[in-house]
């Protein structure tokens, strides 16, 4: 089914672009946390890679594309080089790098929910696993630089939900029958948008109602 949406070469551009930003993201948290080389290195792997690992060892597809395609694999190691070198003018663009990462956020969570699709996986499990391939490898990333993950973080502008909305979208198609180029896409950009509203207006998900806590939060951990 994937290969009804996306042409092989399509598809293939688009997820070293995303890998590329998602990869970006990673080392710039390793700078932040003063890792050496390695550490970026390893952060920027995790962070572009982690997600699509995850959903190709549930479903089976070993060896997982990481390992198989050598762009998969290289493409965090320059980002990575070129955030060891260049990451005071990277940060200044960090704009433009967390819209690209809100881009690879919609096409990872419509294109995992897909393949897990392909893979025998049942509607539901799908969409989950479409939301562990967009947001696991920023999971991974936050665990390995000991930080709450972001996407668990009330204080942070929604993450998780425009990936959970974009996979939902898929299964809904995949179940009428309706998933199509068009439909495909037309997930993707919801997501995306999504996401690039909850930046712009700082969109939270709500805590516990009636919550009363006497604990005050930590706010910069």
């Amino acid at each position: 089914m994937l290969q009804q949406l996306f042409s092989p070469s399509v598809q293939h551009t688009l997820d070293l672009i995303g890998i590329f930003v998602f990869a970006i993201s990673g080392a710039l948290l390793a700078v932040r946390k003063n890792f050496d080389v390695f550490g970026i290195a390893v952060l920027a792997e995790i962070t572009a890679l982690g997600g699509g690992l995850l959903r190709d060892i549930i479903i089976g597809a070993v060896p997982p594309a990481a390992f198989t395609d050598l762009g998969y694999f290289t493409t965090p190691i320059v980002a990575a080089l070129i955030v060891f070198f260049l990451h005071p003018q990277v940060e200044r663009i960090q704009v433009g790098v967390n819209v690209f990462d809100a881009a690879g956020l919609g096409l990872f969570c419509v294109t995992g929910t897909v393949k897990a699709y392909d893979y025998g996986l049942g509607l539901t499990a799908s969409a989950a696993l479409g939301l562990a391939t967009a947001v696991g490898g920023g999971v991974l990333r936050d665990v390995l630089a000991n930080e709450v993950p972001s996407l668990l973080r009330w204080d942070r502008d929604l993450y998780a939900v425009p990936a959970i909305v974009g996979a939902t979208m898929v299964v809904i198609c995949i179940r009428y029958d309706a998933l199509t180029p068009f439909t495909s896409g037309l997930a993707v950009v919801t997501a995306f948008v999504l996401r690039l509203f909850a930046m712009r207006y700082h969109w939270r998900a709500p805590r516990a109602w009636n919550r009363r806590s006497t604990v005050r939060e930590d706010e910069g951990s």
